[in-house]
């Protein structure tokens, strides 16, 4: 699966496209309000991407195990300090309701922390590498 992620920013304009293997879509986020940058800043996509993660691959592990899942809610959360400084406590916290049991629900949250791949991309610590057009 190939996926990318562009930002194409100026004076009081913002876009967001993403891309998995082909299909893309927009993300609706402004400007900041000087009409630089963009109102939502790197860590908050960092936390809403291992939430959103996370989220996806509940429903996707649950519909393996033929558990319905009614509702999802996951909340991640992290500090930082110093600029150049990378992110530290990384925390994310997960309530689910659906047609199983309590225990067998806590076994599917269990199990989706171990294969969630955004998760266990930054647990592995890869390397980024800066390219120029």
């Amino acid at each position: 699966m190939k996926i990318s992620a562009k930002v194409s920013n100026s004076l009081n304009h913002h876009e967001v496209w993403l891309d998995t293997n082909g299909t893309v879509s927009q993300l609706n986020i402004p400007s900041r309000p000087t009409g630089f940058g963009s109102s939502a800043n790197g860590g908050e996509l960092l936390f809403l991407s291992l939430a959103t993660c996370f989220c996806n691959d509940l429903y996707r592990e649950a519909a393996k195990k033929d558990i319905t899942l009614s509702k999802v809610e996951v909340e991640a959360s992290g500090e930082f300090t110093a600029e150049g400084e990378p992110g530290f406590n990384l925390t994310y916290e997960v309530a689910i309701e659906g047609d199983a049991p309590k225990s067998v629900l806590d076994t599917l949250i269990a199990h989706t922390d171990k294969v969630a791949e955004i998760h266990n991309t930054l647990r592995k610590g890869v390397s980024v590498t800066l390219t120029s057009k």
